[in-house]
Order: structure tokens, then C-alpha cells, then sequence
């Protein structure tokens, strides 16, 4: 009588799946580098889309030319709350690959937009590749390294993507200078989306490690279901710190999407050139994404809440010191994108952690898309605000706005969010 001889297991089926950062550091580092790929991708526009806007297709309304970031933080912030949903019928990486895949127009819309609404189109498409793509790298690091460096790797996660477009925005500033708005500043944009594409293709799905998760973690009260719907009410109002995060995710990038379309058309008013300005939208961002490799460590040490608070502060009193500063327009620039990024440094990854700490495994996903959905509202409210007050009231009266705005969250945050110890 023959017996059949068991197959080998395969080298994947052979691998232990293990929690932790040293574990797993070849694939975080992979990853690392795809979250580089999609900060680099939207740091195309910080410097030249504004300016493109007012002096290419001669928007003479601000709330026009800001349109193109409001198309942006609506369909990024719906498709941060549908990635969550989504990955209860696709794995990560089939999510990852289908956002870089909706990218590939962006940069040649961009470079040869014959009008402003094809502007506008291009950062519908954007806006959903930064949504899936950038809710999956951050999903999967999280995945990766287990409750107990949720600080850490979501620092590193956002350090590379908002290094990237920092960068990014540097370079598209000099490039400008020297070749005009378009298309020469917006065709390095093709170089991201090739190979952030392709290094997804190689990456591997975390699947595994959010059942050994799941499997360490207790399970979740009976009777509580995992839909979508609960969950967002959770993360938005119902959990009070949930909420206080989401708030506060919410005004940080409000001040983002306000300085996005501001900063840009202020200090072109105030006399600087297309590279002063490209310093300034780089160095915002370049220090928001290398800050947060200390301060993601630095949450998980002292905790959450003393970052999101301190961190709204700073980024108001530098939203304030760009208009006391503003006779030496310069210095107010680069003072005031400082501030921002130092302050946004300490936000980011500390929010972040803060509503996976709260979320059960189960729900994490979806309550991190809900997050992100309140979070990257923000772009879109911060550019609306900034349409409407700038047409009606000046480009100064914006920035004022959104001072009050993020000191006031700032102080709402430290009365709602309470910490919670790593399982």
C-alpha cells in the first residue's frame, strides 16, 4: 500500500511569522521606500500648482485657483474611508498596486493640461492613489511591527512620504526657476510613479501578521460588530478620544491645505521668486517628515497626548510669526515653516498610534481610514477657507483664521484624548 508523501512546505509557508520592527525590517524598509514614492508624488504640486493656476490659466478668483486642492482632500479623504472597507475584501497589496496604478496619468496631466479643469481631474486621480496607496504602507508597517512600535513605525512612515515631498517641492521650485512652471518640474513625477509600482509589486502581503495579532489580542466585547458604520461612529464621535484625534488630524491638515494654496501666492505678492518659495514649501515639509523619526520614537515613550497638544501650539504660533514677520517676507517664511513642520512632526505620528491604540485589531483598518477620512478633510476645508476668506477679506486674514482654529484644537485635544498603554 503507497503512501503520499506531504509536499514541502513552500518558503513563504516555511518563514515564522513573527510582530516586531528587527523582525520584519527588510520588508518595513521596502516599504519605506514606496511611502517615499507617494510623498514624492503629490510634493509635485506644492511649489508650481498655484502659481500655475493664477499665472498660466489666469484664475483671477483664489477660491478658484484652490480648487484643485479642495478636488484633492475630498476624493483622498473618501478614499482613505473606503480603503479601510476595502481591505476586508482585498488584501493590502492589491490595494497598494491598484493606487499607484490610478497614478500614472497625474504627472503628464499635469505637465500638458491644455485647461484648469483637466488640473482638477489630475487631482481627483491623485487623490485617490494617495488615499489607497498611502493608507496601505502605513497599514502594513503597523501590521508589521505589533502594538509596541506603533510610534516608531508610523514616524518612519511619514518621515519618508513627507521627506519625499518636501524634497520634492524644493526641487520643482529650482526646476521652475530654470525651465519654466511646466512641463520640466512636473515630469520628475514619473519616476515616482514607476518606481513606486514596481517595488509594491515585490512587497508582501501582511495578512498573516494581522491574524497572529488577532490571535494575541482579546476579542471584542460581544454583541460589537466590525461594520464599517460603527466604526466610523466610534472614531468620530462615541470614543472621546477618538475623537479628540480625529478633530485634531483634521485642523492639522486644514493648516496644510491652507498653506498649500496661501503661502505660494503671499510671498510671490511679497516679492520672492519661485526658488525662495520653493524653499519655503520644501522646508515645511522636509522637517515634518524627518521629525517624525524622533518623535514617533519619542511617543512611544512619553506618550500621545503631550505630542498632538504641544504640536497644535507650535504649529499656531507659526501660522502667527509668517504674518508678524511678513515686512521681511523671507524670514517670515522660513520661521513659519519651521514651526509648521516641527509642530506637524509632533502631530502626526503621535495621532496616528493614539487611534490604533484605542482601535481593536478587528477594526483598526476601518477606524484608521475614518481617521484619515476626518484627518485629510482637512485639505479640503483648510483650501475652501482659505478661497473664501482671501476673496473676501485678503490672504492674511486666512492665516489669522487658521491660527485661532489650531490653538483652539490644540486645547480641545488635551481636555478628550486619554492615553492607553500598548498590549
Amino acid at each position: 500500500m503507497s503512501t503520499a508523501t506531504p509536499e514541502a512546505p513552500t518558503r513563504e509557508e516555511a518563514r515564522p511569522v513573527r510582530l516586531g520592527l528587527r523582525e520584519n525590517w527588510l520588508q518595513f524598509t521596502l516599504l519605506v521606500v514606496v511611502t517615499a514614492t507617494v510623498g514624492g508624488l503629490v510634493g509635485l504640486e506644492r511649489t508650481t500648482v498655484p502659481l500655475i493656476g493664477s499665472e498660466v490659466f489666469h484664475l483671477a478668483s483664489d477660491l478658484a485657483v484652490f480648487s484643485f486642492i479642495i478636488a484633492f482632500g475630498v476624493t483622498k479623504a473618501l478614499t482613505n474611508l473606503a480603503a479601510g472597507a476595502l481591505t476586508a475584501r482585498f488584501r493590502r497589496k492589491q490595494l497598494l498596486v491598484a493606487g499607484w496604478l490610478l497614478g500614472i496619468p497625474v504627472p503628464f496631466v499635469l505637465a500638458w493640461a491644455p485647461s484648469w479643469g483637466w488640473i482638477v481631474a489630475a487631482n481627483v486621480l491623485l487623490g485617490i492613489n494617495q488615499g489607497l496607496t498611502w493608507s496601505m504602507t502605513v497599514n502594513m508597517k503597523i501590521d508589521l511591527v505589533g502594538p509596541a512600535r506603533r510610534g516608531l513605525a508610523t514616524g518612519l512612515n511619514e518621515a519618508a512620504g513627507y521627506a519625499s515631498l518636501g524634497a520634492t517641492a524644493l526641487i520643482t521650485g529650482y526646476l521652475a526657476t530654470s525651465y519654466g512652471l511646466r512641463p520640466t518640474p512636473e515630469l520628475i513625477g514619473v519616476v515616482f510613479v514607476v518606481a513606486g509600482l514596481a517595488l509594491s509589486l515585490a512587497v508582501r502581503d501582511t495578512a498573516a501578521h494581522v491574524a497572529l495579532e488577532l490571535a494575541q489580542h482579546p476579542e471584542p466585547a460581544a454583541g460589537e460588530s466590525p461594520s464599517l458604520w460603527r466604526t466610523f461612529a466610534d472614531t468620530s464621535w462615541r470614543d472621546r478620544s477618538l475623537r479628540g484625534a480625529s478633530q485634531a488630524g483634521l485642523v492639522n491638515n486644514l493648516n496644510d491645505g491652507l498653506t498649500w494654496g496661501v503661502f505660494p501666492l503671499l510671498f510671490t505678492d511679497h516679492g520672492l521668486g519661485l526658488a525662495a518659495i520653493g524653499l519655503i514649501k520644501g522646508l515645511y515639509p522636509l522637517l515634518w517628515g524627518f521629525g517624525q523619526i524622533p518623535t514617533g520614537h519619542l511617543a512611544d515613550r512619553v506618550g500621545r497626548k503631550p505630542l498632538i497638544v504641544t504640536g497644535m501650539l507650535v504649529q499656531a504660533a507659526g501660522l502667527g510669526l509668517a504674518l508678524v514677520l511678513l515686512d521681511r517676507p523671507l524670514l517670515a517664511g522660513i520661521v513659519s515653516a519651521v514651526l509648521l513642520g516641527l509642530g506637524t512632526a509632533m502631530v502626526y505620528p503621535a495621532l496616528i498610534a493614539s487611534v490604533s491604540d484605542h482601535a481593536h485589531p478587528s477594526r483598526r483598518a476601518n477606524s484608521l481610514g475614518t481617521y484619515r477620512f476626518w484627518r485629510d478633510i482637512g485639505y479640503a476645508a483648510g483650501a475652501l477657507l482659505a478661497g473664501v476668506l482671501a476673496d473676501a477679506l485678503g490672504l492674511s486674514a486666512t492665516i489669522v483664521a487658521a491660527a485661532v482654529l489650531t490653538a483652539a484644537s490644540g486645547l480641545f485635544a488635551a481636555r478628550l484624548i486619554r492615553e492607553k498603554a500598548a498590549h
